[in-house]
């Protein structure tokens, strides 16, 4: 009965032998790729959190020269999280804070500058529409009406086609070109929910136009 089973067992190994003998490297391989993948996805996770935790600190320091307005300080931190975290949304926030408080700092060109790098780099559309919104306000201010409209035609979410829309009736209102102008801010209050704070704003620029917000119809939604 031993020998019995001893011949059981020795053929049983021989077809392991054999199975690993036509198997045994693909099956190898298979595993390097599956514990490979798996590591290499818990290094990018890995790396993701330190990217987060390194680009949420220099944040911080952008938002802390803000406050001090401490431009030169904002500026360095802003170029260190372009440089090695532009992909964050940390970055493009930053840029946007940054962009806010040179125009009030009265550095307008660096306003530019940190708003074009956020409407051009930012990987966020609605951070992006954001950025245009502003960068043709300061077209406005410049009276560069024409570059404005131009900033304003890039596609945004659709949340912010209104925005977009009232931005472009005071292009349009600066123009002097109060016709089109007032069909931009109609545009923008049939297309704001009615609750809005924003679409008040709008209302007081149509009723300067003469427009009776009781005759406008919002559009569905």
């Amino acid at each position: 009965m031993a020998k019995h089973l001893d011949l059981e067992e020795q053929e049983q190994l021989d077809q392991i032998k054999h199975f690993w003998a036509t198997y045994g490297n693909l099956i190898s391989w298979v595993l390097i790729v599956v514990f490979g993948s798996f590591a290499a996805w818990n290094g990018w996770n890995y790396w993701q959190r330190t990217q987060g935790v390194k680009a949420a600190a220099l944040y911080d320091e952008v938002d802390r020269a803000a406050l001090a307005r401490d431009a030169e300080r904002m500026e360095r931190a802003l170029a260190d999280m372009q440089a090695n975290f532009g992909g964050t949304t940390f970055a493009s926030q930053a840029a946007l804070l940054a962009g806010k408080t040179l125009f009030e700092a009265g550095q307008i060109d660096k306003a530019r500058a940190a708003l074009t790098w956020a409407a051009e780099k930012s990987g966020d559309a609605s951070y992006q529409a954001v950025a245009r919104l502003r960068l043709a306000a300061l077209d406005i201010e410049a009276k560069a009406y024409d570059q404005a409209l131009k900033t304003l035609e890039a596609p945004v979410p659709k949340s912010f086609e209104p925005l977009v829309a009232d931005r472009r009736g005071d292009v349009l209102m600066a123009q002097g070109k109060a016709d089109e102008a007032k069909a931009q801010y109609q545009n923008a209050w049939r297309a704001l929910g009615g609750r809005t704070e924003y679409r008040r704003l709008v209302e007081v620029k149509l009723a300067a136009l003469g427009v009776d917000i009781s005759t406008l119809t919002p559009t569905a939604r």
